[in-house]
């Protein structure tokens, strides 16, 4: 069993039918009234606790005074994520992390693609953040609504991705093409890279081509979660001026 914690992410988890053991709730919270009264609808069991122990359950990170108990975070496959958009009758766009670390980003993240309408994210079993209790409370509930695939190494899984299509670009400060003036069209799989170090070298070779996000200011990277934001818009906004 894992924890989430949060108004929105806890209402979220509820609506989509994930399983949910006990809803932990503080006792005369009236920010979270509609949550309690909709598990309560929903015959989740609710339990009264005070905000000091809600607290303490989620080492001490706010609660905002509800946490639920629910089944480990379901992980999809790749075709899953191909066929979110083959249900919507739309060319692939997944967002593949290439060890991002921080579980704030990645939730931001998930929350910009379920946001802006990309169909999944592909994140790294190992040495890379895992979707946690913390990215479910920055994704503000998207979790509860994008597929997120693990794999076990990233270059394999863009090769299949290419076998199926998709033209893989890559974010990179050095990129020889402005994501402003690249055609961006069909299906598109979008690389961000490490915090720190940014995409790998073998990653780097397999993309098809590497973009960059024009600077203007004084210092010349952006946080991988802004940089992710920024593509995902540009992507869906080329994509909107064609239809």
């Amino acid at each position: 069993m894992s924890l989430i914690y949060g108004k929105n992410p806890v209402m979220e988890a509820i609506m989509s039918g994930k399983t949910i053991n006990k809803i932990y709730a503080q006792k005369g919270n009236k920010e979270i009234y509609e949550v309690v009264k909709l598990a309560r609808d929903n015959r989740i069991v609710v339990v009264d606790s005070d905000k000091s122990k809600l607290d303490k359950m989620v080492e001490y990170k706010n609660s905002q005074g509800i946490v639920a108990s629910v089944t480990e975070f379901e992980y999809s496959e790749i075709d899953d994520i191909l066929d979110v958009a083959a249900q919507r009758n739309e060319a692939p766009f997944i967002v593949i992390l290439d060890k991002i670390e921080d579980p704030h980003n990645l939730g931001a993240i998930i929350r910009s693609v379920e946001c802006m309408g990309a169909h999944g994210v592909i994140i790294q079993k190992r040495n890379a953040c895992q979707v946690t209790d913390t990215v479910e409370k920055v994704a503000a509930g998207a979790c509860a609504y994008v597929k997120v695939s693990r794999v076990t190494n990233i270059t394999e899984s863009i090769k299949y991705l290419k076998e199926k299509g998709l033209w893989i670009y890559g974010l990179d400060m050095d990129g020889q093409s402005n994501i402003y003036e690249t055609k961006l069209e069909g299906a598109i799989g979008i690389v961000v890279g490490n915090e720190g170090d940014g995409i790998t070298r073998l990653v780097k070779e397999n993309c098809d081509v590497l973009v960059k996000i024009p600077m203007v200011g004084n210092i010349n990277s952006l946080n991988a979660s802004v940089s992710t934001a920024i593509s995902i818009y540009e992507v869906v906004r080329q994509k909107n001026m064609k239809v």
